[in-house]
Protein backbone atom coordinates (compact mmCIF):
# COMPACT_ATOMS: atom_id res chain seq x y z
CA UNK A 1 0.00 0.00 0.00
CA UNK A 2 2.03 3.31 -1.13
CA UNK A 3 1.02 6.37 -0.07
CA UNK A 4 1.69 7.86 -3.36
CA UNK A 5 -1.17 10.60 -4.64
CA UNK A 6 -0.20 10.98 -8.56
CA UNK A 7 -0.31 7.04 -9.29
CA UNK A 8 -2.52 5.85 -12.79
CA UNK A 9 -4.88 4.65 -10.71
CA UNK A 10 -6.17 7.97 -8.66
CA UNK A 11 -5.36 9.84 -11.76
CA UNK A 12 -8.41 7.87 -13.74
CA UNK A 13 -10.10 8.20 -10.31
CA UNK A 14 -9.66 11.72 -10.57
CA UNK A 15 -10.76 11.52 -14.10
CA UNK A 16 -13.97 9.63 -13.29
CA UNK A 17 -14.75 12.43 -10.79
CA UNK A 18 -13.86 15.19 -13.36
CA UNK A 19 -16.37 13.33 -15.89
CA UNK A 20 -19.89 13.75 -13.66
CA UNK A 21 -20.37 17.22 -14.48
CA UNK A 22 -19.52 16.87 -17.71
CA UNK A 23 -22.13 13.91 -17.91
CA UNK A 24 -24.81 16.16 -15.98
CA UNK A 25 -24.08 19.25 -18.63
CA UNK A 26 -24.64 16.95 -21.26
CA UNK A 27 -28.21 15.51 -20.07
CA UNK A 28 -29.17 18.97 -18.89
CA UNK A 29 -29.05 20.16 -22.33
CA UNK A 30 -30.48 17.15 -24.06
CA UNK A 31 -26.95 15.68 -25.64
CA UNK A 32 -28.09 11.98 -24.58
CA UNK A 33 -25.61 10.13 -26.98
CA UNK A 34 -22.45 12.22 -25.90
CA UNK A 35 -23.58 12.01 -21.92
CA UNK A 36 -23.96 8.00 -23.10
CA UNK A 37 -20.36 8.69 -23.81
CA UNK A 38 -19.12 10.29 -21.22
CA UNK A 39 -20.99 7.50 -19.09
CA UNK A 40 -19.29 4.62 -20.27
CA UNK A 41 -15.66 5.95 -20.24
CA UNK A 42 -16.88 6.60 -16.83
CA UNK A 43 -17.65 3.16 -16.03
CA UNK A 44 -14.82 1.34 -18.38
CA UNK A 45 -12.55 3.59 -16.08
CA UNK A 46 -13.66 2.05 -12.72
CA UNK A 47 -12.83 -0.91 -14.29
CA UNK A 48 -9.34 -0.34 -15.38
CA UNK A 49 -8.27 1.64 -12.53
CA UNK A 50 -8.82 -1.64 -10.49
CA UNK A 51 -6.87 -3.58 -12.55
CA UNK A 52 -3.62 -1.35 -12.71
CA UNK A 53 -3.80 -1.27 -8.80
CA UNK A 54 -3.93 -4.73 -8.71
CA UNK A 55 -1.56 -5.89 -11.31
CA UNK A 56 1.11 -3.27 -10.95
CA UNK A 57 1.04 -3.08 -7.15
CA UNK A 58 -0.23 0.59 -6.84
CA UNK A 59 -2.83 0.18 -4.66
CA UNK A 60 -2.92 3.50 -2.66
CA UNK A 61 -4.34 4.79 0.84
CA UNK A 62 -5.26 7.73 -0.81
CA UNK A 63 -7.21 5.22 -3.40
CA UNK A 64 -9.20 3.13 -1.35
CA UNK A 65 -11.00 6.08 -0.21
CA UNK A 66 -11.61 8.22 -3.65
CA UNK A 67 -12.28 5.25 -5.74
CA UNK A 68 -15.74 4.30 -3.66
CA UNK A 69 -16.53 8.13 -3.53
CA UNK A 70 -15.94 8.48 -7.06
CA UNK A 71 -18.07 5.34 -7.66
CA UNK A 72 -21.37 6.44 -5.01
CA UNK A 73 -20.64 10.44 -6.52
CA UNK A 74 -21.21 9.13 -10.17
CA UNK A 75 -24.10 6.58 -9.79
CA UNK A 76 -25.95 9.07 -7.44
CA UNK A 77 -25.73 12.08 -9.76
CA UNK A 78 -26.96 9.48 -12.70
CA UNK A 79 -30.03 8.18 -11.42
CA UNK A 80 -30.89 11.52 -9.53
CA UNK A 81 -30.85 13.09 -13.11
CA UNK A 82 -32.44 10.20 -14.60
CA UNK A 83 -35.11 10.34 -11.95
CA UNK A 84 -36.28 14.24 -12.46
CA UNK A 85 -35.86 15.50 -16.04
CA UNK A 86 -38.51 18.05 -15.15
CA UNK A 87 -35.89 20.13 -13.35
CA UNK A 88 -34.72 21.03 -16.50
CA UNK A 89 -36.28 23.71 -17.88
CA UNK A 90 -36.51 24.41 -21.24
CA UNK A 91 -34.09 21.85 -22.33
CA UNK A 92 -35.74 18.38 -20.69
CA UNK A 93 -34.01 14.96 -21.78
CA UNK A 94 -35.73 13.07 -24.46
CA UNK A 95 -35.49 10.07 -22.31
CA UNK A 96 -38.32 8.74 -20.20
CA UNK A 97 -37.69 8.86 -16.46
CA UNK A 98 -36.69 6.49 -13.96
CA UNK A 99 -39.05 5.20 -12.15
CA UNK A 100 -38.60 6.62 -8.69
CA UNK A 101 -38.72 3.65 -6.41
CA UNK A 102 -35.13 2.96 -8.26
CA UNK A 103 -33.70 6.02 -7.14
CA UNK A 104 -34.70 5.54 -3.68
CA UNK A 105 -33.88 1.95 -3.31
CA UNK A 106 -30.27 2.96 -4.97
CA UNK A 107 -29.59 5.85 -2.90
CA UNK A 108 -31.27 4.16 0.33
CA UNK A 109 -29.01 1.65 -0.02
CA UNK A 110 -25.48 3.60 0.25
CA UNK A 111 -27.20 5.67 3.14
CA UNK A 112 -27.49 2.54 5.20
CA UNK A 113 -24.44 1.67 4.38
CA UNK A 114 -22.31 4.86 5.43
CA UNK A 115 -25.04 5.05 8.73
CA UNK A 116 -23.58 1.47 9.43
CA UNK A 117 -20.01 2.18 8.54
CA UNK A 118 -19.72 5.41 10.85
CA UNK A 119 -21.90 4.31 13.63
CA UNK A 120 -20.18 0.98 14.22
CA UNK A 121 -17.02 2.89 14.18
CA UNK A 122 -18.03 5.80 16.68
CA UNK A 123 -18.57 2.87 18.81
CA UNK A 124 -16.35 0.48 18.20
CA UNK A 125 -13.38 1.90 16.09
CA UNK A 126 -13.55 -0.79 13.83
CA UNK A 127 -11.73 0.59 10.24
CA UNK A 128 -11.86 -2.51 8.15
CA UNK A 129 -14.77 -1.87 6.05
CA UNK A 130 -14.47 -3.78 2.79
CA UNK A 131 -16.67 -3.94 -0.40
CA UNK A 132 -18.69 -7.28 -0.37
CA UNK A 133 -18.61 -9.29 -3.35
CA UNK A 134 -22.51 -8.39 -3.65
CA UNK A 135 -21.83 -4.62 -3.51
CA UNK A 136 -19.25 -4.96 -6.18
CA UNK A 137 -22.01 -6.68 -8.57
CA UNK A 138 -24.80 -4.13 -7.49
CA UNK A 139 -22.18 -1.38 -8.50
CA UNK A 140 -21.60 -3.11 -11.85
CA UNK A 141 -25.70 -3.77 -12.35
CA UNK A 142 -26.22 0.18 -12.12
CA UNK A 143 -23.49 1.23 -14.48
CA UNK A 144 -24.87 -1.38 -16.91
CA UNK A 145 -28.64 -0.45 -16.18
CA UNK A 146 -27.77 3.35 -16.30
CA UNK A 147 -25.81 2.67 -20.31
CA UNK A 148 -28.97 0.98 -21.18
CA UNK A 149 -31.28 3.31 -20.08
CA UNK A 150 -29.40 6.17 -22.07
CA UNK A 151 -29.18 3.72 -25.10
CA UNK A 152 -33.10 3.84 -24.71
CA UNK A 153 -32.68 8.02 -24.52
CA UNK A 154 -30.90 7.73 -27.75
CA UNK A 155 -33.31 5.01 -29.46
CA UNK A 156 -36.79 5.80 -28.13
CA UNK A 157 -37.92 2.93 -29.85
CA UNK A 158 -36.16 -0.02 -27.38
CA UNK A 159 -37.86 1.91 -24.02
CA UNK A 160 -40.89 -0.68 -23.88
CA UNK A 161 -38.55 -3.42 -24.48
CA UNK A 162 -36.05 -3.36 -21.57
CA UNK A 163 -36.00 -0.96 -19.01
CA UNK A 164 -38.96 -2.33 -17.16
CA UNK A 165 -36.16 -5.11 -16.62
CA UNK A 166 -33.22 -2.94 -16.21
CA UNK A 167 -35.25 -0.82 -13.14
CA UNK A 168 -36.04 -4.42 -11.84
CA UNK A 169 -32.63 -5.71 -11.56
CA UNK A 170 -31.52 -2.90 -10.60
CA UNK A 171 -33.14 -2.16 -7.70
CA UNK A 172 -33.05 -6.04 -6.28
CA UNK A 173 -29.37 -5.95 -6.56
CA UNK A 174 -28.90 -2.43 -4.85
CA UNK A 175 -31.76 -3.92 -1.90
CA UNK A 176 -30.23 -7.21 -1.37
CA UNK A 177 -26.39 -5.83 -0.96
CA UNK A 178 -27.29 -3.44 1.03
CA UNK A 179 -29.34 -5.75 3.33
CA UNK A 180 -26.08 -8.14 2.70
CA UNK A 181 -23.52 -5.42 3.75
CA UNK A 182 -24.67 -5.33 7.58
CA UNK A 183 -23.61 -9.40 7.55
CA UNK A 184 -20.72 -8.39 5.64
CA UNK A 185 -19.47 -5.75 8.42
CA UNK A 186 -20.31 -8.44 11.21
CA UNK A 187 -18.46 -10.95 9.78
CA UNK A 188 -15.20 -8.54 9.24
CA UNK A 189 -15.11 -7.89 12.81
CA UNK A 190 -15.44 -11.35 14.31
CA UNK A 191 -12.69 -12.20 11.61
CA UNK A 192 -10.40 -8.40 12.74
CA UNK A 193 -11.70 -10.23 16.89
CA UNK A 194 -9.82 -13.10 16.08
CA UNK A 195 -6.63 -11.80 14.18
CA UNK A 196 -6.28 -9.48 17.53
CA UNK A 197 -6.75 -12.75 19.99
CA UNK A 198 -3.91 -14.75 17.94
CA UNK A 199 -1.46 -11.58 18.17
Amino acid sequence: MTTSVLTIPNILTFFRMALVPVFTMLMIYGHEGWALAAFAVAGVSDGIDGFVARRFKQESELGTIIDPIADKLLMTTAFIILSIPSVFGPHPPSHLPVEPYVTIIVIGRDVLIIAVAGAINVMTGFRGFKPSWLGKASTFVQVVGVILILIAAVFPELRGFYLPTVYITVAFFAFASGVHYIFHVAKLMRESGDLQDQV
